[in-house]
């Protein structure tokens, strides 16, 4: 009974959230200057780099703890530290692995992701992630696994993201989650990005709010960036509600 009114206090709370649209205009400004010095550049995971939020990183844990996944996906390895994250999770539960897809491994990240002591639950395939022969790769690396979680972090564009949700979506199963970070790049001022293929208009959340349009075996979930608050994926935490009709 305690544990039910926690529950019911908790997403009370998060709906509050949900609604302050002051609050989440104050978080959303606070994305964008935090970003002008590099903030996700920041951190660690035990000794890797990982480039993310920690807020992200509490909700990414979450969602592996709920779904205790046999495998997750991530395009974009960069220095490693976010596989080695998901691994570590999945070495807690004591089942899953990680498949990591990078159009360039570098030779030093490679050798350090190599030789983590949460290597031996992770597999890296180098290509480009929405190359036909690279999803083939991934189509046998997953044919049996049950439960599958997709993250998607690699080239930020529209069209990549377009391709590669297109491309990954038909892995996840049902209960469990595709998500695509990055898509507050639609919320931040472009200068920002000069130096970058995307920018307001052509990023990850245009990619993700075209692709709902077409699909409805997926639903943003909303409560995840509610509670959060902070996040460089707001309508990025995608749950999957259907299950595809045939597995490859």
């Amino acid at each position: 009974m305690q544990n039910d009114k926690f529950r019911k206090e908790v997403r009370t709370s998060i709906a509050k959230l949900g609604n302050n649209k002051e609050l989440k205009d104050l978080s959303n400004k606070w994305v964008i200057e935090t970003a002008k010095h590099r903030y996700s550049y920041n951190f660690t995971w035990m000794g890797r780099p990982i480039i993310q939020y920690p807020q992200d990183m509490i909700a990414m844990q979450e969602i592996i703890w709920e779904v205790k996944p046999d495998l997750i996906i991530e395009t974009g390895i960069a220095h490693g530290g976010s596989l080695i994250f998901y691994a570590s999770l999945l070495e807690l539960i004591g089942n899953g692995e990680v498949l990591g897809i990078d159009i360039d491994i570098r030779k030093h990240n490679r050798k350090e992701i190599e030789n983590h002591l949460m290597y031996k639950r992770i597999s890296m395939i180098e290509g480009s992630s929405i190359d036909k022969n690279i999803v083939n790769k991934v189509k046998e690396f997953v044919r049996d696994k049950n439960k599958i979680i997709v993250v998607l972090d690699s080239n930020h564009t529209h069209e990549h993201v377009q391709k590669e949700l297109d491309a990954y979506s038909e892995f996840v199963t049902k209960g469990s989650y595709l998500v695509v970070f990055d898509t507050c790049v639609e919320d931040m001022p472009e200068e920002l990005f000069e130096d970058r293929p995307w920018g307001c208009g052509n990023n990850p959340k245009t990619a993700v709010l075209e692709f709902l349009k077409n699909s409805d075996r997926f639903q943003i979930d909303k409560t995840i960036e509610d509670k959060l608050l902070i996040t460089v994926a707001p309508s990025g935490y995608l749950k999957c509600v259907k299950d595809v009709n045939e597995r490859w």
